[in-house]
């Protein structure tokens, strides 16, 4: 099944497949915010730190298998696999876009 995710989402999608920072970091805009980990990461600076921090060492790859539109954002949901404890788990991604480009993300298991 081939989910129907707008483009900037495909494009974190892939690049988290491939555990690629830089492409994870490019479909954002330069102020987004990331809410994960019971944290707020802002800016590149701070999603670069999340990512290198959390995913990245794990190899956390997050496979969505839902999607849909809810008050403004898309939602996706799927697991995550990686070499982390009870992999994989499921997450809720509550994505906000503005201009083709991730504004803020919301990631809750």
């Amino acid at each position: 099944m081939t989910l129907e995710l707008p483009p900037p989402i495909a494009a974190y999608v892939a690049a988290n497949a491939r555990l690629d920072v830089d492409g994870m970091l490019s479909p954002f805009t330069r102020d987004a915010v990331l809410f994960a980990d019971g944290g707020r990461h802002e800016g590149y600076a701070g999603m670069r730190a999340l990512f290198e921090e959390a995913v990245i060492p794990v190899k956390a790859i997050f496979t969505p298998d839902t999607v849909r539109h809810e008050n403004g954002q898309v939602v996706v949901e799927g697991p995550a696999h990686g070499d982390f404890k009870g992999s994989p788990i499921r997450f809720t991604y509550r994505f906000t876009l503005e201009s083709n480009a991730i504004k803020a993300l919301e990631i809750t298991a």
